[in-house]
């Protein structure tokens, strides 16, 4: 695992060729994944050299501060930790490791990111796939945030699960648990903010999801300023390129082919 400083945090991160050597990045422009609450790099697995391979991008993968091997955040999350991570981090990071433009995959609470970062850096992003993402607070979110948490607390194998994949398990999870828990947090909402989203958009959202319903995915078709593709998988909960990877990876791997031949994918 490589790391990076980043105004005095240590940054750990991965890029995944899609052939055998590395200079596919220099063709293409690489697909930035950015991980679930308490994800980091390890968390993936394999699933970034995948869609590298299945797509012919090289593949980045970080983890944010307080998750992994990074440096621990300089501040206690709150409710606006999603939109610093988008707005303010992020680009100062892809600025460190010279991406100028990318496309981008995020997940859950990685996915807001990807949908804040779009939104602000246009010029910067190519597409975006998004995974499970939040776009409001909304209610079944909020009670399974609460439900995962009575459960971290009171079951240890979970903490030790977490400790396999982060340097500090206890405050990885907490770092995403507690802003989410916040009062002021029910009434967070980035759909004001989707307007401005006019690139090429997969959005991927399992029906059987705990953390949120299609509502965010019709939102984002209502709302953006290109419309989305959406896919909706039937058997899928939270985690679609786990509970449904294959599918998920040919998703993708054709969502980027129809946005390298600019085939007018989800254009209004």
């Amino acid at each position: 695992m490589r790391t990076i400083e980043i105004e005095g945090s240590s940054i750990e991160h991965a890029w995944f060729s899609s052939e055998t050597e590395e200079s596919d990045r220099s063709r293409k422009a690489p697909i930035v994944f950015l991980h679930h609450g308490f994800g980091c790099v390890a968390d993936w697995k394999g699933f970034p050299q995948k869609v590298a391979h299945i797509t012919g991008h090289p593949a980045l993968a970080y983890s944010r501060q307080g998750c992994g091997g990074s440096s621990p955040p300089p501040k206690v999350h709150d409710e606006n930790y999603l939109h610093e991570e988008a707005r303010q981090f992020l680009p100062r990071l892809l600025d460190a490791l010279s991406v100028e433009q990318c496309h981008l995959y995020g997940h859950s609470d990685g996915a807001t990111i990807a949908l804040l970062f779009a939104s602000a850096f246009p010029d910067r992003v190519r597409s975006a796939v998004v995974e499970a993402p939040h776009v409001f607070a909304e209610q079944i979110t909020l009670d399974g945030v609460r439900a995962l948490t009575e459960r971290f607390e009171t079951d240890p194998f979970l903490l030790r699960k977490l400790a396999r994949y982060h340097r500090d398990a206890v405050g990885a999870f907490q770092g995403w648990s507690q802003p989410w828990s916040l009062p002021q947090f029910r009434d967070w909402t980035i759909v004001g903010e989707l307007d401005k989203l006019s690139l090429p958009l997969l959005v991927i959202q399992g029906s059987s999801d705990p953390f949120g319903t299609m509502e965010h995915a019709r939102l984002i078709a209502r709302c953006a300023g290109r419309l989305p593709s959406i896919l909706e998988l039937p058997e899928s909960g939270h985690n679609p390129h786990i509970d449904a990877e294959q599918v998920t990876l040919d998703a993708v791997a054709e969502f980027l082919h129809g946005v390298e031949d600019d085939t007018g994918y989800g254009a209004r």
